[in-house]
């Protein structure tokens, strides 16, 4: 890659690296941009031009990234060099961390971050994130890297399987009633958080007999795990707990754990059945080392002795006077948005003639066409709004998943439909505003918009740009939906592009599709062509 100041004639292709002549920064310079920089008088420009030894930042974030991303976990689309992946859903997050260390050794250009392996996660959370330093990855470096992915995968998700959980309490003639009903909601919540149960209590004596015969009670039922809960604290081998297991027929994996509070654990087994001593600090909802233990048999994951003594590292969980930890500020845990997309499907085709939404394209109703692009893309739910025809409409998209609104007084113009659409996914973070007649939009497009969309950098509204005119889908971040619903008659959304250029996203192009609409006989005929020129390009 060369990077530095470029004569402006000598700039094609290249990556403006800073703002400049009102291009934004980051965008590939085209014929009509360096036009436009040599009316503003600027002769120079600060650049990256890539070489046939570089591989350009997006396609090596998306390839990384698919190549780390293993079972539980998905991929997004690239943006500005950064790929990240996601839960998709609640489990314990498992990192390959020798591999890791390896992956960010081969280039500077090159980085993969992560969260620490066995950390709870929930569905949407961000996992890990690859970028790329801009604007490029050496193809070497990206060869090695790929090389050391080939056999294993870096992140992957253990997702929490629900569990039919034992508990065993034991109690000396000084405990108090109140203890144990707090040893068991503790526990109760505990599980609940996972996705697991508590299928038996069992409160005895603190004596070894009565334990192992609790204890070997919910073997029987077909419990796993099964927890006991000491009358007191776990201080030796030979204690009530680690004894009654033995006497029980089971055996004592490992007694402690570096790990505080919860230094006072014990991790056994009864045949295949984990068997836990559960320390005292277990009856706090805080999080101890008991937790690190029970999040990882909730997850399917079996424990063995080595995986405790391993949980030294970051084991130190207590903040007491003598342990501050800082408490200023908040950290949010990144989660994917949850975007809809609104498909405006009410109008009455008055320059066309007929229903334009219902002509046949491909073996399928135009609409349908449409609507396969924006599933492709991932949104969270598709909403499309109907009005005139109704029920032809509905007919047509009768083997889709999408949910319908009615407009009844669509008459009134594009903005009515538009707030009954807002108004069906105001709970959602973000949602695309769709043109019913618009088969040509590509999903692979929708989800680069996707990636581009992020609130905490601002970026609330994102479309698609093809050279410097502004197409369809638009992005809009819920912060504007309020404005969208106050629009009137029959302004769209677009209307209030203008007001807020200098905060749009803008994603380029190669292709029409986001300019082109069937509203009128010509232009559909149009659209058929390069839908059949499209769709075989596909099948080749």
């Amino acid at each position: 890659m060369k990077f530095g100041l470029l004569k402006t004639e000598k700039a094609l292709g290249a990556i403006l690296a800073h703002s400049a002549g009102g291009l934004k920064k980051g965008r590939k310079l085209s014929a009509d941009d360096l036009d436009q920089l040599k009316q503003q008088a600027i002769a120079e420009v600060l650049a990256a031009k890539l070489t046939k030894l570089d591989v350009p930042e997006d396609q090596a974030a998306a390839v990384i990234a698919e190549a780390i991303c293993g079972l539980g976990a998905a991929t997004q689309a690239p943006f500005t060099g950064r790929a990240n992946l996601h839960a998709q859903a609640s489990g314990l997050v498992i990192i390959d961390e020798v591999m890791l260390h390896k992956v960010n050794r081969v280039h500077e250009a090159i980085t993969v971050a992560t969260l620490k392996s066995y950390e709870v996660v929930t569905a949407r959370q961000m996992l890990a994130t690859v970028k790329i330093i801009p604007y490029a990855a050496p193809a070497g470096a990206l060869k090695k890297v790929l090389a050391l992915l080939k056999r294993n995968k870096l992140v992957r998700v253990a997702p929490f399987t629900p569990q039919r959980v034992g508990l065993v309490i034991t109690q000396a003639l000084s405990t108090k009633p109140s203890l144990v009903i707090k040893s068991e909601k503790a526990m109760a919540g505990r599980l609940a958080r996972l996705g697991s149960k508590l299928a038996a209590v069992s409160v005895v004596a603190h004596q070894v007999t009565v334990t192992a015969e609790a204890i070997a009670a919910m073997k029987a039922q077909g419990l796993s795990p099964i927890l006991v809960f000491g009358a007191s604290a776990i201080v030796d081998r030979a204690d009530v707990v680690p004894a009654a297991l033995k006497a029980a027929k089971g055996k004592v994996l490992h007694l402690g754990m570096p790990v505080d509070p919860g230094n006072l654990l014990m991790l056994g087994q009864l045949g295949a059945v984990p068997v836990i001593g559960v320390p005292s600090c277990a009856r706090s909802p805080k999080i101890n080392g008991f937790d690190l233990v029970l999040n990882r048999l909730c997850a399917g994951l079996k424990v063995t002795g080595e995986d405790v003594r391993a949980l030294g590292a970051g084991g130190l969980l207590a903040e007491i006077a003598s342990r501050p930890q800082p408490r200023e500020g908040t950290i949010s845990v990144p989660i994917k948005p949850r975007i809809a997309a609104i498909v405006l499907a009410a109008g009455r085709s008055t320059r066309m003639g007929s229903n334009k939404l219902l002509a046949e394209l491909n073996g399928k109703p135009l609409l349908a066409q449409t609507v396969a692009q924006i599933e492709a893309s991932g949104v969270d739910e598709i909403v499309v709004v109907t009005g005139h025809q109704r029920a032809q409409i509905e007919s047509a998209l009768a083997d889709t998943s999408v949910k319908l609104v009615h407009n009844p007084d669509y008459a009134e113009g594009l903005a009515s439909s538009l707030a009954a659409g807002i108004n069906a996914v105001k709970n959602f973070d973000a949602c695309f505003v769709c043109l019913g007649d618009m088969p040509l939009i590509r999903s692979d497009d929708m989800k680069r918009m996707i990636a581009a969309f992020d609130i905490n950098e601002a970026r609330t509204v994102v479309a698609p740009a093809r050279g410097r005119k502004l197409g369809n889908p638009v992005l809009w971040g819920k912060e504007h939906f309020t404005d969208l619903m106050a629009l009137k008659g029959d302004r769209g959304a677009r209307s209030l592009l203008e007001t807020r250029r200098d905060a749009i996203v803008e994603i380029a192009v190669e292709h029409d599709g986001i300019m082109m609409d069937a509203d009128t006989p010509e232009a559909l005929t149009e659209i058929k062509s390069k839908f059949e020129h499209m769709s075989k390009l596909d099948k080749a």
